[in-house]
């Protein structure tokens, strides 16, 4: 959306969180460290707002509703806009305000798609152009989830974040967010990756083609997250959040990411909202939304 104020111009972009419907660790990747993944995301209705305004003078400026969240150079959005400034030699400042609706460090992709957004923010504001592939260039260098975030529809995922193939929208249902009171450092649950082969391997080929063929049942059997094996030993309340979603009766419980987000499906809105009151007090981040097309 863009809204003049006065003279000014200024642009506001929605940032919506990403789960994983399923996430392979392959193996570790000897070029540059990274794990070769292949992954399911898609979006649902949970985002934060990203408000971007032009500067005179040459600066980047971060605002956020967090007084936890460093708005320097530690910040995705800052690097996202350092990187296309200097990339596309631009003078101009940029201020951007971020509302976060996102919890942080929960496996949701938050800094990823808040990336994302400055990035289609900017692109607009100083009419760029940039095609998908030249936003994803720099968006790569930020984070391994921004080309998904850059995307934002249901998508298989390959390499180390940098391969995007849209699918059809996944088959819409309800979701159920619940994040327990920690934080998970994805590159420290990458860390303790240390044999590929003891891993859980979940087919994303054949999650793939359940969406293609929207089929909701098929699309539940073929999900699942290699990560769990390696979030949940350290951190039990995952699988605890899990077994209490099954039992209030969703249609499947699953971590987002590296967690330690776990995320339930439901055809049936009543089923949904059970196990939102079953959650509410037994964690105190839990979100009802729903996917989106």
């Amino acid at each position: 959306m863009i809204e003049l104020i006065g003279d000014e111009m200024e642009i506001i972009e929605k940032a919506p969180a990403k789960i994983n419907l399923g996430l392979d660790v392959l193996y570790r990747r000897e070029s540059d460290g990274y794990h070769e993944l292949e992954m399911v995301m898609s979006s649902v209705d949970l985002s934060d707002r990203l408000t971007i305004e032009e500067l005179e003078e040459n600066q980047i400026v971060i605002e956020t509703d967090k007084a936890f969240l460093p708005i320097d150079k530690r910040n995705n959005v800052y690097q996202a806009a350092a990187l296309l400034k200097e990339r596309y030699h631009i003078s101009k400042g940029v201020k951007i305000s971020i509302e976060k609706k996102i919890p942080v460090a929960a496996g949701l992709g938050g800094g990823s798609t808040d990336c994302a957004a400055a990035l289609r923010g900017m692109n607009r504001l100083w009419n760029l152009n940039l095609s998908m592939d030249e936003l994803i260039e720099i968006g790569v260098e930020v984070g391994t989830d921004v080309p998904y975030c850059l995307h934002g529809t249901t998508s298989f995922i390959a390499g180390k974040g940098e391969i995007v193939r849209p699918l059809k929208p996944m088959p819409q249902c309800w979701v159920v967010l619940v994040k327990p009171r920690l934080s998970v450092s994805t590159r420290k649950i990458f860390q303790r990756v240390q044999d590929t082969n003891q891993l859980n391997h979940p087919n994303m080929r054949q999650l793939s083609q359940a969406i293609l063929d929207e089929d909701y049942e098929a699309m539940l059997q073929y999900m699942g997250n290699s990560l769990e094996d390696i979030t949940i030993p350290k951190y039990p309340i995952v699988q605890q959040i899990k077994d209490r979603m099954i039992n209030y009766g969703a249609d499947i419980a699953l971590m987002s990411g590296s967690g330690p987000t776990v995320f339930a499906l439901c055809r049936q809105h009543s089923r949904a909202q059970r196990i939102y009151n079953g959650l509410k007090g037994f964690c105190d981040e839990v979100y009802l939304v729903r996917t989106l097309k």
